[in-house]
């Protein structure tokens, strides 16, 4: 499986839920670890690899490997923080995007256990940028519009054969 990058409309589709978690739930979780640690990201949506349901991984440094299926939001917290994000979709390109600093979220792992999970700085950022992928939302529409032009434009080029 390959990441599917900017440009490609598959990015800006709406993931479905996973209505049954079983053997190839857990095959593809297990390609989609692999796959992030080959690219070495710290996150991976399903419509990244054109795998249009709601599932993501995450590996921060220093934390274990999660699971999330068919994750909601629960809550956000009122305090942000800016930080500097890239995206394996959109490869050469980063930008400080302003999130919520504290997540709660509420998800089934692979085993199709339900789990919630409050969480802040990276970790949460993280969640935050997969959950939008499965929203159709990459990072660079959390940009003002100039500079979401500005950073397209720029990667455009970069990726002008």
């Amino acid at each position: 499986m390959q990441i599917i990058t900017l440009g490609n409309e598959i990015l800006r589709q709406k993931a479905d839920n996973i209505n049954e978690i079983n053997e190839e739930t857990e095959k593809l979780v297990r390609q989609m670890l692999e796959i992030l640690v080959r690219d070495k990201g710290v996150g991976l949506a399903g419509p990244q690899l054109g795998i249009m349901k709601r599932i993501f991984v995450v590996h921060v440094g220093g934390d274990t490997e999660r699971v999330f299926i068919n994750p909601s939001i629960l809550e956000t917290s009122h305090e942000t923080c800016k930080y500097e994000e890239g995206c394996l979709s959109v490869p050469g390109i980063y930008a400080n995007v302003i999130r919520s600093e504290s997540i709660k979220v509420q998800a089934w792992n692979e085993k199709g256990r339900p789990y919630t999970l409050e969480t802040n700085g990276l970790l949460a950022r993280v969640i935050l940028h997969e959950y939008d992928h499965l929203d159709g939302i990459l990072f660079l529409d959390r940009l003002t519009e100039n500079k979401k032009k500005m950073l397209i434009a720029k990667y455009e080029k970069k990726n002008a054969k």
